[in-house]
């Protein structure tokens, strides 16, 4: 079901304060944007990722502002009133504060996002602050982060090590103190997540990082199972689960042709917004992500991080 409003930071503030999850879903077109909104999630982000899942990219990196500026266009038009943010690519912020300002309002003037995201944590306070002085809504990205992968040796789990914990920890502090208006940590283990969560004022955003956060992301391929290359541990397709529910759908109607022609619900868009409602209920009753979709962390490695200077202090 459709929001009422488009969420505003207040009201994201009052959903980590009341307990409630944030839904966030990628989307990168008209079509998909719009499934997203009748859903009712509670933001959808034009993610780097779609580089990779609708331009056909190895990787991220590749991708232009060009190239998210079209994509972002596109999904506010499927999503007029749902809260959206873009994602600073690669190139588009990392050389100054001047490179990342006039990118982040290209997000903003030309594609009418509502906020922005970048990558990286205490090296990234100059832009994250800079952005924000500019009167942008700016979101931070820790834990794994896709654009400087290689770094880290690949895509690894992050935080199950006392150094990459505080290290981690370090960069979230020093994002809100910039101000970011919230934080997506990625591919973290849940109790390392639920720290972030626990100690920051702003809202936490997980994706793989288990159910403890203020919120949970997924890209919408994997929930649609449209990306044939790979699904990560945490992804979940939800074609299964709503398949039965659209086959009911259509044996209800008596003229398949007039109900793909009066209200256009025989199709890929409709079963799409069917997957989407359900991801979004799944997380708001705290079912999603379950056991199966989580990173694990042994005993031994979460005794060794609990003598952190950060974990209970």
């Amino acid at each position: 079901m459709k929001r009422k409003n488009k969420l505003s930071i207040l009201q994201m503030a009052e959903m980590k304060r009341c307990g409630e999850k944030i839904t966030w879903i990628t989307a990168y077109d008209m079509p998909l944007a719009c499934a997203a909104e009748k859903a009712g999630v509670d933001m959808i982000l034009v993610g780097d990722s779609g580089g990779m899942v609708q331009l056909g990219y190895q990787t991220t990196n590749p991708v232009t502002m060009d190239e998210m500026i079209l994509m972002a266009k596109s999904a506010k038009r499927g999503a007029p009133d749902t809260f959206l943010v873009g994602d600073m690519p690669q190139g588009s912020y990392e050389a100054s504060n001047v490179l990342a300002v006039e990118n982040a309002l290209r997000f903003v003037k030309e594609a009418g996002c509502d906020a922005v995201k970048l990558e990286g944590g205490k090296r990234m306070v100059p832009r994250v602050k800079a952005i924000y002085d500019a009167g942008i809504l700016v979101m931070g990205h820790i834990g794994l982060t896709p654009q400087s992968s290689a770094a880290f040796g690949g895509y690894r789990i992050q935080g199950k090590s006392v150094e990459s914990f505080e290290a981690n920890m370090e960069d979230a502090l020093a994002l809100q103190a910039s101000g970011a208006c919230a934080i997506l940590v990625e591919a973290i283990p849940e109790e390392v997540s639920a720290v972030f969560a626990r100690k920051l004022s702003i809202p936490i955003l997980g994706i793989g990082a288990g159910k403890q956060v203020d919120g949970q992301l997924l890209i919408v391929h994997d929930v649609l199972g449209l990306y044939p290359s790979f699904r990560p541990t945490f992804a979940k397709c939800y074609i299964p689960l709503v398949i039965e529910q659209f086959s009911k759908h259509l044996g209800k109607s008596s003229d398949l042709t007039k109900l793909g022609r009066d209200t256009r619900e025989d199709g890929i868009s409709y079963l799409a917004e069917l997957a989407i409602t359900r991801y979004v209920e799944e997380v708001k009753e705290l079912k999603y992500p379950s056991t199966e979709y989580r990173y694990p962390l042994s005993a031994d490695i979460l005794e060794m991080l609990k003598k952190s200077k950060y974990w209970n202090r």
